[in-house]
């Protein structure tokens, strides 16, 4: 099964099976998270409310990419500051650049884990998809962890994350000269530990150098995962 195959059933029997046991349920409020396995489950969730199996869903997205994908799907669009969503959602699913055993999670790989992380953490139950591949025994050694900056802050920030034993690189954009600015108009440093660290601890750490303005370990809501095993069956841990 390819890898684009494995999003498509994770996503998909992710979403059925949240509505199943009634995790998700008509007029809930619920934030929809950014990438490519994101998007096959917004993608079934629109599929679900066009049938009339949830009703009255109320979404806050974590990116204009989701946004403009639930504008295309019909699936109404809310800010969290909205006195019907009141700062607080029932759920949110997304899907992760890496997840660890204890269901730690690395986000950010599409530059918007501030807007993830706010909407996860203000929500009862966080949902990860992730293809078989995202599966790791230990975070940020292979694939990056995206801290989002605020770009006057680019040296120091670098140079204490270095003596943390962090190596940085500024993200670029492709196609367009110069660094990725994220949605809240700041840039990202990537950095790859050298030595597997305290996911939770260092979640902390990172967010109290000054001129860091979230990272991507996601630690402190632990979210209901739904990955794939290796006889290419869905599991949920």
């Amino acid at each position: 099964m390819s890898q684009a195959e494995q999003k498509e059933l994770v996503a998909s029997t992710a979403i059925d099976t949240l509505i199943k046991d009634k995790k998700i349920f008509s007029g809930m409020k619920i934030g929809l998270g950014t990438g490519s396995t994101a998007v096959p489950a917004v993608k079934h969730l629109a599929k679900r409310i066009a049938d009339g199996t949830v009703k009255d869903i109320k979404a806050v997205v974590t990116s204009f990419g989701t946004q403009n994908l639930c504008e295309e799907l019909g699936i109404p669009v809310y800010s969290m500051n909205d006195k019907i969503i009141g700062g607080h959602l029932d759920l949110a699913i997304d899907g992760a650049d890496e997840v660890d055993p204890q269901n730690n999670v690395i986000k950010g790989g599409g530059a918007a884990l501030l807007r993830e992380k706010i909407v996860a953490y203000n929500s009862d139950q966080f949902v990860i998809v992730a293809d078989s591949t995202k599966v790791v025994d230990s975070l940020g050694t292979k694939f990056h962890l995206p801290v989002e900056i605020i770009g006057e802050a680019r040296v120091p920030v670098t140079a204490a994350l270095n003596k943390l034993g962090a190596e940085c690189f500024l993200r670029e954009g492709v196609r367009k000269c110069g660094p990725v600015i994220t949605d809240n108009g700041n840039q990202i440093l990537d950095i790859v530990w050298k030595e597997p660290v305290d996911p939770a601890k260092m979640e902390d750490v990172i967010n109290g150098i000054v001129g860091v303005v979230d990272n991507g370990f996601f630690t402190k809501n632990k979210p209901i995962v739904f990955t794939i095993d290796s006889d290419c069956k869905v599991i949920q841990r």
